[in-house]
């Protein structure tokens, strides 16, 4: 786990805030999520939020409670996990497993439709082991306005790595890093980079007390990068709905399985005859390799694909099954 050093929190708080301090009228509400020993945490109260803090781990939960205990309300303590939000495990839950359901009625926040204002925030340090699993499972759940999303387009304000904020906003042609989580990231949230931030400003509770950074690859990986990520309002505009975006997923999973392929080669792969016929229609080339499309294409040739007779919503089930299971 890092832990973000003191001098970090005055950054955290003003980019959060966006340069604005609180002013009159209700606190602004925060979800935070692995807070730690607190220290980001007590910066965002001095800024005037109310913050619910998530925290898994029970060694911080004691000066987490205690600092609970010496505020009037502004700050409420859950034992949880936010990335073992809903699990499809059956039976009651057990902490630090949370249920959405219940975390929201204790937030106080209700649902809203997906087009009005966002309903909450989120701020919190995204773990480094399985963090490409992590933001593909908040991913799913955003399309599918699931979990945290069925109230509405919950704004997350993330740390994630620099090598994975690199993937999220690269440019269509690039075969080595615009990937699946590319087109759908951009497709379904508006991405603001608030801040990039040394690893150094970050210390761990790793017993041997090194900085656990992950390795760069080819990638850049100096920094973590502090990443607004607001669902689109126009997402669930023409064909795409959240009772479909299972199948519009894995269609743009299997589309990278070999990046460089032609896009009429997938076209065909999928048993579409027409496949000339159909990208005249949405003007894309057909030369046009699977890397090279805009994640704007790629939504276009799902809804066209939805209205053609050899294309039905059972075409990937199996597939579409076995991934959802997965990201679970």
């Amino acid at each position: 786990r890092f832990i973000a050093c003191p001098q970090l929190a005055r950054t955290v708080r003003r980019c959060l805030q966006g340069g604005a301090g609180p002013g009159p009228g209700p606190q602004p509400l925060l979800l935070e999520f692995a807070p730690g020993p607190g220290i980001l945490t007590q910066s965002l109260l001095d800024a005037g939020f109310r913050v619910v803090a998530l925290e898994s781990n029970s060694d911080f939960l004691t000066d987490l409670q205690s600092l609970e205990s010496s505020l009037d309300g502004q700050l409420k303590v859950i034992h949880g996990d936010f990335f073992r939000m809903d699990p499809m495990a059956k039976g009651a839950l057990k902490p630090p497993a949370v249920s959405s359901e219940k975390l929201f009625e204790t937030l106080g926040v209700t649902a809203v439709p997906w087009r009005a204002d966002v309903p909450l925030k989120v701020f919190g340090i995204v773990p480094q082991q399985l963090e490409r699993n992590r933001l593909w499972r908040l991913l799913f759940a955003m399309y599918e306005c699931s979990s945290i999303y069925r109230y509405g387009r919950v704004e997350l304000n993330l740390f994630i790595s620099e090598k994975e904020y690199t993937v999220l906003t690269a440019k269509p042609g690039k075969s080595k890093i615009y990937q699946a989580l590319t087109v759908l990231a951009q497709l379904g949230y508006e991405i603001e980079l608030l801040h990039k931030e040394p690893w150094s400003s970050f210390a761990t509770n790793l017993k041997n007390g090194g900085l656990a950074i992950p390795k760069a690859g080819r990638l850049p990986n100096d920094h973590f990068c502090l990443v607004r990520l607001t669902p689109q309002q126009n997402l669930f505009t023409g064909g795409l709905k959240p009772s479909n975006a299972s199948t519009f997923i894995f269609m743009v999973k299997q589309s990278f399985a070999k990046p460089k392929s032609k896009l009429t080669d997938r076209l065909n792969s999928w048993s579409l005859d027409n496949s000339d016929t159909l990208l005249k229609a949405l003007e894309i080339p057909k030369n046009a390799s699977m890397c090279n499309l805009y994640p704007e294409d790629y939504k276009r040739l799902f809804e066209a694909l939805q209205n053609s007779d050899l294309f039905a919503e059972t075409f990937f089930h199996d597939e579409v099954l076995a991934s959802t299971r997965t990201m679970n």
